[in-house]
């Protein structure tokens, strides 16, 4: 140890101070090697030191700083916005509730609010405007400020409607406010048909909101989303929101001349007459029903009056010189050689039934002069509007309700009015189907002189649904009118459609009420070969598990159930090719009509027994690998409830009940 202190100091004072690399040397050679080892570390330390360490150039920093001033204020009104955004949200919500209610005064006052809050949200989101120059990002901020952008436009046209709507609330059975109303009820409808004109003029307002709104819409494209986490859901939406803005706004647009009209359609300005048909569903024809009685009424500044009702054999009667049944009357009805009006609805378009509807009741000698349009109604008109009507109306000496008779398993109201008009008897019935035209005059009468809150919101929205459904249809004469509830699907036409359609429309020509029991259901089925060719496969199920009626004329049995004998046709696109068919009993037949080609045939179906046709053909389109098929499934009036089932390469991917015109997507 004394020998180490002795060479350590002795060399470090005899190294000049000048030759820094010289005593590093001699330092190594004449230190102790774990001396050696130790100082030796300590330098390799330092140098390590000196190359690692970096000199941060000055404007590095001032980026940085820069940054993280810009995410300062970013997040700021990031932050903002989502606490305003979320505010809107929970507001709008409430609009959602407070439609529910149908209590339209408070709709309103939730709009504004709403419309309140969603200006708060854009003035924040307007604050994360550098975003816009971020490549990506921009095209998300764009959407948002697009999606914020037609929110208030959507928001200002529902505010237009439910401020045009709050002075006929109660009325309408949107629970508003009377403003002061008074008098009798014929005052009020009265008060609320002559105000229409006032009204009216905001469907430009609204028109123009929704076409704003449709724009900004426009502007957002779906595919930007990933279809994966959370982006499947936002492209889902955003492409429905497109799909509803569009409908939307077409709809509006179509359907303004209606509500244009509307004011002089009830009477506003002078008296209109109407014709009214009754199709009994129960005896299925193409538009609805065998038209079985008629009524005529008038409406006056809103009043409403019944002039007439009658059997449809009178006024068919009063027709001189009848033309020759059509082909399919002589060849499914052959007891019917003349062309009758009651038969005249033959073409499942209503519109095109109508057209020689009218050309027959032209020639009528018990024809009204100045009618201004045929509305035609079936039987679950009825039964609905009786339900409503504390389920009891009385006419004609009867009393009708909707409770079920166990002799047809069916509304009361509709066994009443076949053992009236249907039953044979051994002397003359007179008028024997007005009973029809009595009941509903029976229902106008109850629910006009009823006070608004009891029924009339209810009736109102019962008759939306009803026409919906196509049991109620409408072929008006003014031409800016008709053009309106075509725009609303009212007309029963058979509309075009870019994709697979199908529309099955039959006709019972058994003389008897058989639809009263028939139980029908549809397999709709779909095969994709490798090249894009779709075939079809369409089944039809029947079903009776009723026993037979008494139909003995001579016994005079009330005919309702018995052989059941259809000819039905299935619409589908056109240039179509039957492959084959099964069940049928006569060969099927294919030509076009409607902008469709049609599959004909005859198919009977026995009480308590079941029965099958089937149809096969080909599209005539191919679909392209990945792609949907738009689907039209066009439901026919008068027919309730039947099941569909839809099947693609023999799964099952939907089914439902056709209760109204439905527009799908069947994806493979």
């Amino acid at each position: 140890m004394s020998g180490f202190n002795k060479i350590e100091f002795k060399n470090q004072n005899q190294v000049s101070q000048n030759n820094d690399v010289s005593r590093t040397r001699i330092r190594a050679k004449s230190t102790p090697d774990f001396a050696r080892s130790k100082n030796s570390s300590t330098v390799l330390m330092s140098q390590r030191k000196k190359k690692n360490t970096v000199k941060v150039p000055r404007k590095l920093y001032i980026a940085l700083g820069i940054v993280v001033l810009l995410a300062i204020l970013i997040a700021i009104p990031a932050y903002a916005t989502y606490k305003s955004g979320l505010k809107t949200y929970r507001e709008a919500q409430l609009i959602g509730k407070a439609l529910k209610k149908q209590n339209v005064a408070l709709v309103s006052s939730e709009i504004t609010k709403t419309q309140k809050d969603l200006a708060d949200t854009q003035r924040n989101f307007h604050f994360l405007l550098p975003l816009k120059i971020v490549p990506i990002v921009a095209w998300y901020y764009n959407d948002a400020d697009h999606l914020l952008n037609a929110s208030a436009d959507g928001l200002a046209s529902a505010q237009t409607v439910a401020k045009s709507l709050t002075p006929y609330a109660d009325i309408l059975g949107l629970k508003g406010v009377n403003n002061g109303a008074t008098g009798s009820t014929a005052d009020r409808i009265k008060t609320v048909v002559l105000s229409m004109g006032k009204i009216t003029p905001q469907i430009d307002t609204i028109e123009a909101s929704l076409n704003k709104m449709k724009t900004e819409v426009d502007k957002i494209d779906p595919n930007r989303y990933p279809s994966f986490i959370f982006g499947k859901k936002i492209k889902t939406e955003l492409t429905s929101l497109h799909t509803l803005t569009d409908q939307s706004a077409i709809a509006v647009t179509n359907a303004k001349p209606l509500i244009k009209t509307l004011p002089s359609l009830l009477g506003a300005t002078e008296k209109k007459k109407y014709l009214m048909i009754f199709q009994n569903d129960k005896e299925l024809r193409p538009t609805g029903g065998f038209i079985t009685a008629y009524a005529i009424f008038t409406i006056d500044q809103g009043h409403i009056a019944f002039e007439k009702s009658d059997d449809i054999y009178k006024l068919d009667n009063s027709i001189p010189n009848k033309e020759a049944a059509p082909a399919p009357i002589r060849k499914y009805f052959p007891t019917v050689p003349e062309f009758n009006l009651r038969d005249s609805n033959i073409s499942p378009d209503f519109m095109v039934s109508m057209k020689t509807f009218r050309s027959m009741y032209d020639q009528a000698g018990l024809r009204e002069d100045d009618i201004s349009g045929i509305i035609g109604i079936d039987t679950n008109v009825l039964v609905s509007t009786i339900k409503i009507l504390d389920d009891q109306v009385q006419a004609g000496g009867e009393t009708f309700t909707t409770k079920n008779d166990p002799r047809c398993d069916c509304p009361q109201v509709i066994y009443a009015l076949e053992n009236s008009i249907s039953r044979p008897v051994n002397y003359v019935k007179s008028a024997r189907k007005s009973l029809i035209g009595d009941l509903i005059s029976a229902i106008m009468v109850k629910a006009l002189s009823s006070s608004p809150k009891l029924y009339w919101g209810p009736l109102f929205q019962s008759i939306i649904a009803q026409t919906n459904q196509k049991h109620v249809m409408f072929d008006l004469y003014d031409d800016q009118a008709q053009q309106g509830i075509e725009a609303l699907n009212a007309a029963g036409q058979i509309q075009p459609f870019k994709g697979d359609y199908l529309h099955i429309n039959e006709a019972n020509f058994s003389g008897a009420k058989v639809n009263i029991f028939m139980q029908e259901s549809v397999d709709n089925s779909y095969n994709i070969a490798s090249d894009g060719t779709i075939t079809k496969t369409v089944t039809i199920h029947y079903k009776n598990p009723y026993p037979p009626s008494d139909c003995s004329l001579a016994d005079g049995g009330l005919c309702l159930n018995a052989l059941y004998r259809d000819w039905v046709r299935l619409y589908v696109p056109q240039g179509s090719v039957l492959t084959s068919n099964h069940g049928s009993q006569v060969k099927m037949t294919t030509y076009d009509e409607l902008g469709k080609t049609v599959f004909d045939g005859f198919i009977t179906v026995r009480t308590r027994g079941v029965a099958t046709l089937t149809v096969n053909y080909t599209l005539p389109f191919k679909l392209k690998s990945g792609s949907p098929l738009p689907v039209m499934i066009q439901k026919q009036p008068g027919a309730t409830n039947n099941d569909y089932q839809m099947m693609t390469n023999g799964k099952s991917v939907d089914d439902f009940k056709l209760t109204a015109d439905k527009q799908t997507e069947v994806k493979f």
